[in-house]
């Protein structure tokens, strides 16, 4: 069945105000079994849009959803965000428990996110910001070809989902808008990101987990990633700091990266918990970032990320909230015009990172780059051209890795890194 969402015209508000129609559209074909609601060329202010099983919301080219900026007129829920529990408004396109849904085509949404950037910059918002898209415990989930612009917080966030299909997104934020993320999986299995551009003022795509906040973190499995270009955001790919529920079974290939901050990014801390394993990285271009590969294990970012248990370089005992990050295969990669250094990995003294693997991996450095910090860790120094800096880490292999243009050793080692050079 295919509705339009003309035939609810009457319901618009004099075509200012469209959410009672795509409210009620979705409900008549809900009705019916589902179906498509189709979206013609145009402008259709609404606030939160919510889909149920069985439908596709179908943007044709020249189409907007321009969603509301006013923000108050919001309605909230209580929604997982960054790993907690949160009294949030409540997310501009929404599906909860829905199953076979997607969205599709040509046109965009556009979450006029300036308000809320300003709201939470000035600390005048009163609860946490919505992202985009959020679909949480939803299954076969496809998102296609659709441009997603000025996302209030992180823009697509499947949450608790299984079998996700993002193919095509063309995803646009400013560089300065705080915490826009482009795609972050959350406790998700079975997710395929391919063919899309991101280009953002947060990480690109995030794989998220939940946090030691939550009663029992789920994790997230059998992630593939290939195909997108990176443009900007602080990390083309990376993983956590949200990693208590374990992050295992990616492949990200065929991608390339553009003035990222970092490339492939790991980041956790103490009392997280969370595994990271079996993760593969191969046929990656990057251009002008700040770190190519960054796993670090003091990640000071968050609400308590400054707490000296965080940062306290001394041993701790291992327990359920050490987290572990091993067998990692990083392939094929060239890093050109890199800034701060070649790869900053740093595990735990009480557990360290092991088994990661370089493998025909040129890294070159960019001579005339100033000095700036490689990863959120507190106690280091900013770099400028270093090459392979490595502490708390076992079974770490290069094998026919070039690095150009690095000031000082090329291997930055402490006496507990083990290193083998092929």
């Amino acid at each position: 069945m295919i509705l339009s969402i003309l035939d609810y015209t009457a319901l618009s508000c004099d075509t200012q105000d469209w959410t009672a129609a795509f409210a009620q559209a979705i409900c008549d074909l809900t009705k019916q079994g589902g179906g498509t609601l189709y979206v013609p060329a145009g402008t259709y202010p609404s606030f939160s849009i919510e889909l149920k099983s069985n439908i596709t919301l179908y943007l044709d080219n020249g189409a907007t959803i321009l969603f509301h900026d006013d923000i108050e007129k919001y309605p909230r829920l209580m929604l997982e965000a960054e790993g907690r529990l949160l009294e949030s408004y409540k997310p501009l396109l929404f599906a909860d428990h829905a199953e076979n849904i997607a969205v599709k085509g040509q046109g965009t949404l556009n979450g006029q996110g300036q308000c809320w950037w300003e709201a939470h910059r000035n600390r005048t918002i009163n609860y946490y910001r919505p992202c985009l898209i959020q679909f949480q415990h939803c299954r076969n989930v496809t998102l296609q070809d659709i441009t997603v612009t000025n996302s209030p917080f992180w823009t697509v966030h499947p949450l608790y989902c299984d079998n996700v299909w993002i193919c095509g997104l063309n995803i646009i934020n400013p560089p300065d808008s705080s915490n826009t993320d482009g795609i972050d999986p959350d406790s998700c299995t079975n997710v395929r990101i391919l063919d899309c551009t991101i280009d953002v003022g947060d990480d690109c795509i995030a794989i998220k987990c939940g946090t030691e906040a939550l009663e029992n973190p789920k994790p997230s499995e059998n992630i593939t990633i290939t195909g997108c270009t990176m443009l900007h955001g602080h990390g083309g790919v990376v993983l956590g700091s949200e990693m208590s529920g374990g992050i295992r079974n990616v492949v990200i290939s065929n991608c390339v990266f553009y003035e990222t901050d970092r490339g492939i990014r790991i980041k956790t801390r103490r009392r997280r918990g969370g595994i990271v394993e079996d993760i593969t990285v191969s046929n990656i271009v990057m251009d002008k970032v700040l770190c190519p590969f960054v796993v670090n294990l003091f990640y000071w970012g968050g609400k308590i990320g400054k707490q000296p248990f965080v940062s306290d370089r001394n041993p701790a005992p291992v327990d359920a909230g050490t987290p572990l990050v091993h067998n990692i295969q990083i392939n094929n990669i060239i890093a050109k015009n890199v800034t701060s250094c070649a790869a900053f990995l740093t595990g735990l003294p009480e557990r360290s990172i092991e088994n990661v693997q370089f493998t025909n991996c040129t890294v070159t450095m960019d001579a005339s780059a100033k000095p700036e910090l490689p990863a959120m860790l507190l106690g280091i120094d900013p770099m400028a051209g270093a090459g392979f800096y490595v502490r708390n880490a076992s079974g770490i292999v290069f094998d026919n890795v070039v690095l150009k243009n690095a000031v000082g050793p090329d291997y930055d080692l402490d006496e507990t890194a083990e290193i083998i050079r092929r």
